[in-house]
């Protein structure tokens, strides 16, 4: 078992800026001063482009882990609320043209209940189930780090928020998330394990900038709809979907772990998610989303854009490291240090 280092410990440095807007962003949290977009920046950035994922990125964790340097209370800061504000709706609306509507909640799910006769050739676990490289496992651990590391925190928002069933549905999946009290069973803890089986750095952060657009929109799905009161019922559908598709994934990705000799504590990681999400998913359809809809049956519609939104965003990053590595290349922006 590799020595645990609490990837949290510090603060990471900010990211190197990607365009305009994340670089006007950059600037107004490393220097302490106002933020000063061109009027035209936020309006015509590629929503789900890298200038504009990253830009969202930076101002979300001001709610996590803060940045090397800079002030704990621009978290609050007026100006950077309003351009997250404009970004986040830019974001949000491509993902709502993007998506298709209609149907339910449990509609929404149905497709995602039942796993394929095969593999279709659209599944990034499967590739790194059935063919995976030890490098491309690596290269799938980084990008995830950016969540795993803060793992349960995004959707963490949304307890306040609820109450009743959806909200006892929630704290006991949370709670198995966070360890179920014991530090060393941490979700997050585990995942900085995996890493470092795999040599990878385990501090909070590390490798957003070799993170391409895709993997950052993942992340920025998450706390987009966790950190709003309004988007409740989006992020409980954002969490069923994960819990839905988790188990059989983590089963693929164990025995990848296990193919490639990546590590006890690498393929622990999965392992652990097989069983434990497997209930999740159970509790979280028939607690969680069922105890919201009972309470907030107006919510359905937001609950199944939060599953069908999820599917969006990991599939385009799923095409995006599929691409790549069947073309034999690096899916990160630059390639990781052996």
């Amino acid at each position: 078992m590799p020595t645990y280092r609490e990837s949290r410990a510090l603060s990471p440095p900010l990211p190197e800026p990607r365009g305009a807007v994340s670089a006007s962003v950059r600037t107004a949290l490393g220097e302490g001063t106002a933020v000063a977009l061109p009027p035209e920046s936020p309006a015509g950035a590629d929503p789900f482009g890298d200038d504009l994922q990253l830009a969202l990125y930076v101002l979300y964790e001001l709610h996590y882990q803060g940045f090397d340097g800079v002030d704990d209370r621009r978290e609050w800061d007026p100006e950077l609320l309003r351009v997250r504000r404009v970004l986040e709706d830019r974001f949000l609306g491509a993902v709502r043209e993007a998506v298709p509507g209609g149907g339910g909640a449990d509609d929404a799910l149905a497709g995602l209940l039942v796993e394929p006769v095969g593999d279709d050739g659209t599944s990034t676990t499967h590739f790194l189930d059935r063919e995976g490289t030890r490098e491309q496992l690596r290269e799938y651990a980084a990008l995830r780090s950016l969540y795993h590391l803060k793992e349960g925190d995004p959707h963490a928002w949304v307890l306040p928020r609820l109450h009743g069933r959806a909200k006892a549905g929630m704290v006991a999946v949370e709670y198995d998330e966070y360890g179920a009290g014991r530090a060393e069973d941490l979700h997050a803890r585990l995942f900085a394990d995996l890493m470092a089986d795999l040599e990878l750095d385990v501090r909070y952060g590390h490798y957003v900038d070799v993170a391409p657009a895709q993997a950052l929109a993942v992340v920025n799905l998450m706390s987009a709809l966790g950190l709003q009161r309004a988007l409740r019922g989006a992020l409980v559908g954002h969490f069923a979907a994960v819990e839905v598709t988790s188990s059989p994934g983590s089963r693929r990705l164990a025995h990848a772990m296990r193919r490639t000799g990546a590590g006890a504590a690498a393929e622990r990681f999965y392992a652990e998610h097989v069983e434990a999400d497997a209930v999740h998913e159970q509790v979280v359809r028939r607690e969680v989303v069922a105890g919201l809809l009972a309470d907030e049956p107006h919510l359905e519609p937001d609950v199944a854009f939060g599953v069908r939104a999820t599917v969006l965003v990991e599939d385009r990053l799923a095409a995006h490291l599929l691409d790549a590595w069947r073309a034999g290349r690096s899916a990160l922006r630059a390639p990781l240090l052996p």
